[in-house]
């Protein structure tokens, strides 16, 4: 036996077309965040190699964004499945096969300690909007040969990185020009108060009834069940980005009694204002100056996010706004083949 050079190979790693680039930055916005979380953050950029002949006549390429779901962290896109390319081959075959036109796609981080930030502002969690809009685009577009304009920029993103899609293009229309989401959070009574009473149920039998128990629980030990944290695990980190305790930074207001489950109607308002599907009305303006609208979801989603997404179609429908809504034989979980084609979808339009 010898060693050889190069790389290994497929099934364990497939040579790149375009170039890969795993950086590292450090935070303004997020430094001295309520939650204590790094500052110093990964960023993944991939560059298609017809970028190669772009440089050569000083050719622009249109950015696209791509954000990750509740509990994701940068590091995760280099997983692999059985039998499966990891997100970042799926990235460059769709690219290097001329299944879209050029674009730099860019990975952004906004974990949080609760799990996930929803890549909203929050007095509980950090400025993670701030981070993506005005920190993250403007690096690359200082480093990368990306148009530096909205109508070149596209996000998308999965779960709690589709609800991002969603709304930061909603709030920030100035930064992106096009949507890409699947299975984002939305339509709140669906996806999210159902989750209410088992939430109580858990911290109850397993957590002493506190979630004081659960976070020193969860934090402390070597194994993490998450068939048994996953709803009051969620619950909290939804709360802390849509009902902040605002006289407590890092800490949330939660929508329902822990001993109950009663809704404060109060609380819920507050999550229900967060809701795309009630967004949608009120910022039509910026929704209907998206280059594309792209939505999917698979027909037995867990967290009912195909109603999410058919409840936002509609909203989008009954205000004019063109888009397109896939629905598709799956649930939640497996949908990273879903990428390349919502990607390809935005390096369309945004290459127009």
């Amino acid at each position: 036996m010898r060693e050889v050079e190069g790389l290994a190979g497929p099934p364990w790693e497939a040579e790149l077309r375009g170039s890969f680039d795993k950086l590292v930055v450090g935070s303004d916005v997020l430094e001295d965040n309520p939650l204590g979380d790094p500052a110093r953050r990964p960023v993944y950029v991939y560059v298609p190699p017809d970028a190669k002949d772009a440089a050569a006549t000083e050719q622009k390429l249109p950015s696209i964004y791509v954000i990750q779901g509740m509990t994701g962290q940068l590091d995760m896109w280099l997983n692999r499945s059985a039998f499966e390319p990891t997100m970042i081959e799926r990235v460059d075959q769709l690219f290097s096969s001329g299944g879209a036109p050029p674009a730099v796609v860019v990975f952004v981080d906004a974990w949080t300690s609760y799990g996930g930030s929803q890549f909203i502002n929050s007095v509980a969690t950090g400025r993670y909007m701030d981070y993506l809009c005005d920190e993250v685009v403007a690096f690359i577009d200082e480093r990368y040969p990306t148009v530096p304009d909205r109508d070149r920029r596209g996000l998308t993103g999965k779960s709690s990185g589709g609800y991002g899609a969603m709304v930061v293009p909603m709030l920030r229309p100035d930064i992106f020009g096009a949507l890409a989401s699947h299975a984002g959070d939305a339509l709140f009574e669906a996806c999210y108060q159902t989750e209410f009473p088992v939430t109580a149920r858990t911290l109850r039998d397993s957590f002493e009834g506190s979630y004081d128990v659960f976070w020193e629980r969860v934090r402390s030990s070597d194994r993490v069940d998450f068939e048994t944290i996953a709803a009051p695990l969620n619950t909290y980190a939804m709360a802390a980005c849509y009902s902040p305790d605002e006289g407590r930074p890092g800490k949330a207001l939660l929508p329902f009694d822990i001993d109950t489950g009663y809704l404060f109607d109060d609380v819920w308002e507050r999550w229900l204002a967060w809701d795309p599907v009630r967004m949608a009305p009120a910022h039509l303006e910026a929704l209907g100056s998206m280059k594309r609208i792209y939505l999917d979801a698979g027909r037995s989603d867990e967290y009912f996010l195909d109603l999410g997404a058919q409840a936002f179609s509609k909203e989008l429908t009954k205000g004019g706004i063109r888009h397109t809504l896939e629905l598709f034989d799956g649930a939640h979980g497996g949908l990273q083949y879903r990428y390349p084609g919502a990607i390809a979808e935005l390096a369309s339009a945004l290459s127009a």
